[in-house]
C-alpha cells in the first residue's frame, strides 16, 4: 500500500504527462498507440492510479519529444 506522499508524486508525474499530451496535441488513443501502450494504462498513469515503469515514462518522453527530468520536476 502507498503512503500519501507517494500518491502525491504519482499524481503529479501524471499530471504532467496529460499536460504535456495535451500541449503536444495527442489523445490518449495516439499516444497509446506510438509507444506501443494500451490507452487504459496511459490513462491510469494521468491519474496516478499506477507506478509505472522508467521504460514506459521513457516512450512516452521519446514520443511526446520532451526531456525524461520534465515528468519529475514539480
Amino acid at each position: 500500500m502507498r503512503d500519501n506522499a507517494q500518491n502525491i508524486f504519482l499524481k503529479e508525474v501524471g499530471h504532467k504527462v496529460r499536460s504535456y499530451r495535451k500541449a503536444k496535441n495527442y489523445t490518449m488513443e495516439s499516444l497509446a498507440f506510438d509507444t506501443d501502450m494500451e490507452y487504459r494504462q496511459i490513462g491510469r498513469i494521468e491519474r496516478g492510479e499506477i507506478n509505472t515503469t522508467l521504460i514506459s515514462m521513457l516512450r512516452i518522453s521519446t514520443v511526446l519529444k520532451v526531456d525524461f527530468h520534465l515528468f519529475f520536476m514539480f
